[in-house]
C-alpha cells in the first residue's frame, strides 16, 4: 500500500469531522508528591467522538445495557 501525502492544508471543519468520525481518546494521570506523601492526584480520561461512533464501540466492549426484548 502506497503512502499518500497531502500537500493541501486541512480546514478546521475537516479536522473536526475526522475526529468525530474516528474518535480520539486522551488519557492522563498526574500525581504530585512530597517526601512520599501524595499531595495532588488527578486522573482524566477524555473521549471525543460522535454519538454514533461511541455507540458502535461501546456495544463492542459491552458498555451498553442489554436491550429489553
Amino acid at each position: 500500500m502506497a503512502v499518500k501525502t497531502a500537500l493541501e492544508s486541512s480546514s478546521l471543519a475537516e479536522v473536526i469531522d475526522r475526529i468525530l468520525d474516528k474518535g480520539i481518546v486522551i488519557d492522563a494521570f498526574v500525581k504530585v508528591s512530597l517526601v512520599g506523601i501524595e499531595l495532588v492526584g488527578v486522573e482524566a480520561r477524555v473521549v471525543v467522538a460522535s454519538v454514533e461512533t461511541w455507540l458502535v464501540y461501546a456495544e463492542a466492549v459491552g458498555l451498553l445495557a442489554p436491550a429489553a426484548a
